[in-house]
Order: structure tokens, then sequence, then C-alpha cells
């Protein structure tokens, strides 16, 4: 058993969430929701120009306040089609 997979009581659960979260990183989950994630490669990205597609690639914010940021605008419709179908801001 990897020290990981140990439950401590004594650990609190923010901490659990913390190291749960690492770790799907380190294993290579864009999300914490995969349902989202099979939702952006098989409707979201196929209608990206390669442009956009580079930009994906290139991580196109520098931290987690300017993704959250760009993620509103994207909610509010700033891709040009209008708000997205699925987890639009209303």
């Amino acid at each position: 058993m990897r020290a990981n997979q140990v439950d401590s009581p004594d650990e609190p659960v923010k901490a659990k969430r913390l190291w749960t979260r690492l770790n799907s990183h380190a294993s290579g989950r864009r999300s914490g929701d995969q349902f989202c994630v099979y939702v952006c490669d098989r409707f979201v990205v196929p209608a990206l120009s390669v442009d956009q597609q580079a930009q994906i690639a290139d991580a196109p914010s520098s931290d987690g306040v300017a993704a959250l940021a760009l993620e509103r605008e994207i909610q509010r419709g700033a891709l040009g089609a209008g708000k997205p179908f699925l987890n639009p801001l209303h």
C-alpha cells in the first residue's frame, strides 16, 4: 500500500482533499469533474480553430485567478458563438 493511500484519522478533511486533488493532477487528470472534460473534448475542442487549440496547449492563463476570469468570459459568450450550451453564465 502506498503512503498516500493510508487514511489517517488525525488528518483534516481539507488536507485530504488537497492531496486527492494534487494526486489527480499528477496522474494527468485535467479536472475534478471528468464528465466536463469529456464534453469539452467531444464538442468544444473540435469546433476550435487551430490557433485556439494551440492556445489551449500553451495554457492561456498564468494562474488560477486568470483561468477563472477567462472561464467567466467564455460563459458570457466571449468566443463569439453566443453563450455555451452547457454551464452558461446568466
